[in-house]
């Protein structure tokens, strides 16, 4: 079997430019694949919020802050919810923080944002897939040793069913989404009732009673608050992926964003609420949601459908929200030439393939080193989320007071209220987790806008010395026409810049026929080109090659396979133009197109493959 072969049957046949449409998504499936983040975080922002209180002790007076925590990070929420309709509302298209923060403060808070997202991102993954195994291996103890490879095999299981799709991911994660809301609710329910009939049995602790080694503080209870605020994660995720939605997106977006307030707010209210009255302490054997569930349903099948198969399954899943989102952030800087362009590039199943994989490979790295352990990697959560808030919202305010339409002051006033919100809630953050592993972050988006515009200086160092526009027009002399052709050239053309006309005179210089080929995989500015192209290669036709599945080396084989056939008994040389970069690494910065062309050229048995060099 072949790669491609292997390829096809895990991730499936590629997917025509022409269904784009077909992949969006309906609401429910909208929610189930860009929410599972935020409905997954029930399960361990309450026991995040615990954890921190326990410092003082396990005392009921103690544990008993958890509530007003929760109501005002339920506040919080809502705040933040309506923020975003806002967003949704002013940018129908899709409206991200790094799109939202770039228009309206600037170049530096725009990359600032998109760092600050692409962080979260990665994190989300290692957070929620740690979660997702603690859980697991806290119903089935003997599974703790292989933590770290069962994270790994679910991030790699979450990264195929990626690549198959955006309608493809939608359809497997709706069941176990709407499983874990259905029987978090369940279980509130039979929790609120038995309280209602005074069949409420205290959760014991197997643990001893904690030594009490501060008292409880404004900082502690900020440190608490920050904790808890997890619960907060992934709520952007709809504001950024509006395109994903069936028509008419943005409506059906902020629809969305709305039921996902609500459940969220319901789940998490709930789980807090029962934690407290049940007397619930956390402890690193088991999770505060297996511990309830145990208190609430015994050990009977309900309660390993929820602890085994419900909670597991949408912690996992938890991470398709990152995957949803950071490749199409990685396409938006990477369009911008902040990224390296294959990111921008749609894979087989109109995904973005190499975004995809970048996120799995920095969440596999962050897995391993951090050996699968979830309160180990949360100090380093919310911060990128955070900051991402509150450029996101300030950039509102500036969009509602320079377009000032029906509605821009509620809108500017709802918005600003966001950005002043979250604002407060980073600065807690960094100041309650900055000495816990907050600090990592907190340096990490800085280098990371560096290594932006490093990116973009190189892309516009490279335009530069490749550009064309002194270039004046130039004329030749007609080739004969009816002369017996020895000795053809084909000119492989991606773009019309200083390395392709060296290669095009160097075709001149060596074949007594020349044509130039282009593959549109449905970027390319037709008119434009062909008008440059009159005016310096008029000699010489250019064929442009339409790509239904954004294929570059497929339509190139196929047509130099075609031309062969029609000069049977001559040697053609097919010539690939390229840039030899000043440093290696910047080679990765760009399209390896020459490396898969040449051994597929040479499978089709052409004979005579050379590169034209253009050094910058």
């Amino acid at each position: 079997m072949s790669l491609s072969q292997i390829k096809q049957l895990i991730i499936g046949r590629s997917l025509p430019t022409s269904a784009h449409a077909e992949e969006r998504l309906t609401k429910a499936a909208a929610l189930a694949v860009l929410s599972s983040d935020a409905l997954s975080s029930v399960a361990y922002a309450t026991q995040e919020a615990l954890l921190v209180l326990m410092v003082a002790g396990t005392a009921p007076s103690v544990l008993g802050w958890s509530q007003p925590i929760a109501i005002a990070i339920i506040a919080l929420l809502g705040i933040v919810i309506l923020s975003y309709r806002q967003t949704i509302r002013a940018y129908p298209k899709g409206g991200g923080s790094y799109i939202v923060a770039r228009r309206n403060l600037g170049l530096y808070p725009g990359l600032i944002a998109g760092g600050s997202l692409m962080i979260d991102y990665i994190l989300t993954v290692a957070v929620s897939v740690s979660a997702g195994i603690d859980n697991l291996t806290s119903a089935v103890p003997g599974l703790r040793p292989y933590t770290v490879d069962l994270c790994l095999l679910f991030v790699f299981l979450l990264m195929v069913a990626n690549l198959r799709g955006v309608k493809e991911s939608g359809r497997i994660f709706m069941v176990p989404t709407y499983a874990f809301i259905a029987s978090i609710f369940a279980m509130i329910a039979i929790g609120l009732f038995n309280q209602l009939t005074g069949h409420i049995t205290p959760a014991t602790s197997a643990e001893a009673v904690h030594t009490t080694t501060e008292s409880i503080s404004i900082f502690l209870v900020l440190r608490a608050f920050a904790a808890g605020c997890t619960a907060l994660t992934g709520v952007e995720a709809i504001s950024d992926g509006v395109l994903v939605f069936k028509e008419p997106e943005w409506v059906n977006a902020r629809k969305t964003l709305m039921y996902l307030g609500v459940i969220l707010g319901a789940m998490f209210l709930g789980i807090t609420y029962l934690a407290h009255i049940y007397h619930v302490v956390p402890s690193e054997q088991e999770t505060v949601l297996s511990i309830l569930g145990r208190q609430i349903l015994g050990t009977g099948p309900f309660y390993y459908f929820v602890l085994l198969f419900a909670t597991p399954a949408i912690l996992l899943l938890a991470a398709n929200t990152s995957y949803a989102d950071f490749p199409r952030l990685c396409y938006f800087l990477a369009r911008d030439g902040f990224l390296p362009r294959q990111l921008s590039l749609l894979g087989d199943r109109l995904v973005y393939s190499n975004g995809i994989l970048l996120l799995s490979l920095c969440a596999a790295a962050l897995i391993i080193v951090f050996r699968g352990n979830t309160t180990a990697i949360i100090p380093l959560y919310a911060v990128g989320v955070f900051t991402s808030f509150t450029l996101s919202q300030a950039g509102m305010v500036r969009h509602w007071l320079e377009i000032k339409c029906a509605g821009w002051r509620s809108s500017a006033v709802m918005n600003g209220v966001g950005a002043i919100a979250t604002a407060i809630v980073l600065t807690v953050v960094i100041w309650t987790k900055f000495a816990l592993g907050a600090w990592v972050v907190v340096f990490a988006i800085p280098m990371l806008v560096y290594l932006f515009l490093r990116i973009r200086r190189h892309y516009e160092f490279v335009a530069d010395r490749l550009s064309i526009q002194e270039l004046a027009p130039r004329s030749y002399i007609p080739r004969p026409k009816g002369m017996v052709v020895t000795h053809p050239a084909i000119v492989v053309v991606g773009q019309l810049h200083r390395g392709t006309v060296e290669a095009l005179d160097y075709a001149r210089s060596i074949g007594d026929e020349v044509v130039a080929i282009h593959v549109d995989i449905g970027s390319t500015d037709r008119d434009k080109l062909q008008k440059r192209w009159q005016e310096l290669e008029s000699d010489i036709p250019l064929v442009i090659l339409d790509s239904a599945y954004r294929s570059v080396v497929s339509p190139i084989v196929d047509f130099v396979d075609q031309y062969e056939r029609q000069h049977p008994g001559v040697l053609s040389t097919i010539i690939i133009p390229a840039f030899v970069t000043k440093r290696w690494w910047e080679n990765l910065l760009h399209n390896q197109t020459t490396l898969f062309l040449k051994p597929a050229l040479r499978t089709q048995q052409s004979r005579i493959v050379t590169t034209v060099r253009y050094y910058l």
